[in-house]
């Protein structure tokens, strides 16, 4: 029977290595909080949390040790509680928009919208209507179409003359058409001009939202680096001292041999 070479090796121990994890994730814990059994893979031990997090837990909870399985569920909403307080501090009072920023924290959505899909499904046929007068109006096409129209009335009266012409100088039909087709226009400039606003507005309040949010992430990375690189140093001068203790144990017993 031929012995398995160093990939083959390689390969079982990585297979080994996998599928342990997957067993000690699958494993049942209970929450140290809402009391409910979840997987592990579903929790997080206290001690790996961001002291922030920690602290506001153990405000509650003091008597939780630093291994107690905390689901990420119960995580969240104490994420979500400190994003409200922190915010409350820094401004005194939060709007809606601020605690729709910390619910989406607490339950992990994505709070970016496609403001323009969802302003365009909302609209009226009335408004609908408006805004392609209101485009319509605004464009080189009204204004060459416009001129035309002018040149054409104006010339066609005046070749007639003053028995043969329907609107004989100084056309006063015309200018009856002109005043309602500005009287008509501006209200429906004006209409599509609010909505414009409205539609920024909503722009507006959707990217507040997004660099909150973007904002209250990256201040959590920083706290959440932060904690680790505590964490690697605190383990690392545990190593260096039980190397110290190693190195004085072997100098005694040098000593007494």
């Amino acid at each position: 029977m031929s012995t398995p070479n160093l990939e083959e090796q390689a390969a079982i121990a990585v297979a080994a290595a996998a599928a342990s994890e997957q067993a000690i994730g699958n494993k049942r814990v209970t929450c140290a909080l809402s009391g409910k059994e979840l997987a592990r893979r579903k929790t997080m031990q206290l001690g790996s949390l961001r002291p922030s997090l920690v602290d506001a837990i153990r405000a509650e909870h003091p008597d939780l040790a630093p291994d107690s399985p905390i689901s990420i569920d119960e995580i969240g909403k104490y994420r979500s509680r400190y994003v409200e307080d922190m915010l409350m501090q820094e401004r005194g009072e939060l709007s809606d928009l601020d605690r729709r920023v910390a619910e989406s924290l607490e339950h992990h959505e994505t709070i970016a919208e496609n403001v323009q899909e969802e302003y365009e499904d909302q609209r009226t046929f009335g408004e609908k209507v408006s805004d392609q007068l209101a485009e319509f109006g605004g464009s080189w096409s009204f204004l060459i179409a416009f001129f035309a129209f002018l040149g054409v009335w104006i010339a066609f009266n005046l070749i007639r003359g003053e028995k043969a012409a329907f609107d004989t100088y100084p056309f006063i039909l015309l200018n009856l058409i002109l005043s309602t087709i500005a009287a008509i226009q501006a209200p429906i400039i004006m209409m599509s001009q609010r909505r414009v606003e409205e539609k920024d507005r909503i722009r507006s309040e959707n990217d507040y939202k997004v660099n909150l949010k973007a904002e209250l992430e990256i201040r959590h990375l920083h706290e959440k680096v932060d904690h680790l690189l505590t964490k690697q140093w605190e383990r690392l001068i545990e190593l260096q001292q039980l190397q110290l203790e190693v190195l004085h144990e072997r100098e005694r017993i040098k000593k007494k041999v």
